[in-house]
């Protein structure tokens, strides 16, 4: 290899060993679980900042919808920080409407692992995909918007991507992984996670959005209750980071795309205003 050129394996696997020490160190020496949860989250998110273009804000928040409903408290949230005009932060909580939002990922130490929900254990990957459930149930606007000049339609809405991020993985076997994944159907179903000590993950799903349905929100669920399972891929254990951060990539920028307009006459009618859409 000459001196003008660099092994972009082995940079990667420097960013590997980097990422693994800090969330080993706050794995191992943690010890309250709310405080371990934290500190595991914020590595991911800071992480995904430096690295993600700054089109996209990355942060732990609770997504609302024009009629004021909210989803649970995400882990880790990728929402539009160029187009979406309104993310408030009250008492260190950041709420980020629905239509900003790109994906979301429950972060958890081990992918194995129960969680107390409404009563009842549930598995972390059960738990990631009620947790994603609850963004993807939001009401979602699209609106018209002035491209050169010219009037567009409200655009369909772009998929939220859902996901799973984890230190390790104490399954002894990748069958029940997908046995698990599998469970997640509908808008509770998880598109790709990574597991830094194993490997990053994705889900190819069957499915394609029916084009004849026109209003936007309902040909979005339409896609999500009728998407099925085709097969999951792994990547290698030593390539777990660089490969989760290119198929989030190319999910962000070549699958979903720049999210749709906000309606902003749906969240002003909650505050009783009308907005002049002419100037």
């Amino acid at each position: 290899m000459s001196n003008n050129s660099i092994n972009i394996r082995d940079l990667f696997n420097g960013l590997q060993k980097q990422m693994e020490v800090q969330l080993n160190t706050n794995r191992e020496n943690i010890m309250h679980p709310g405080t371990k949860g934290d500190s595991l989250e914020n590595v991911w998110i800071e992480w995904l900042k430096k690295y993600m273009p700054n089109r996209y804000g990355i942060d732990k928040a609770i997504i609302i919808d024009s009629n004021g409903n909210l989803s649970d408290q995400i882990d880790l949230v990728i929402y539009d920080q160029q187009y979406t005009p309104f993310v408030f932060t009250q008492n260190g909580v950041h709420y980020i409407p629905s239509e900003g939002v790109y994906a979301v990922f429950e972060v958890k130490p081990d992918l194995q692992g129960s969680v107390s929900s409404e009563g009842s254990n549930i598995n972390y990957i059960e738990y990631a995909g009620r947790k994603i459930e609850s963004v993807r149930a939001l009401k979602r606007t699209s609106a018209n918007i002035i491209d050169r000049g010219e009037l567009k339609h409200p655009r369909p809405l772009t998929k939220i991507i859902g996901g799973i991020l984890t230190s390790v993985n104490s399954f002894s076997k990748k069958e029940t992984i997908e046995k698990h994944l599998k469970n997640m159907i509908d808008i509770q179903s998880i598109d790709m996670g990574c597991v830094v000590e194993f490997g990053s993950f994705y889900i190819d799903y069957n499915g394609v959005e029916k084009k004849e349905i026109k209003d936007p929100d309902e040909r979005i669920r339409d896609y999500y209750k009728n998407r099925t399972f085709n097969q999951i891929t792994y990547s290698e254990r030593e390539t777990s980071l660089v490969t989760f951060f290119l198929q989030l990539s190319r999910y962000l920028q070549q699958a979903v795309g720049t999210v749709a307009a906000i309606d902003f006459n749906a969240y002003a009618i909650n505050v009783g205003f009308k907005i002049d859409e002419e100037i």
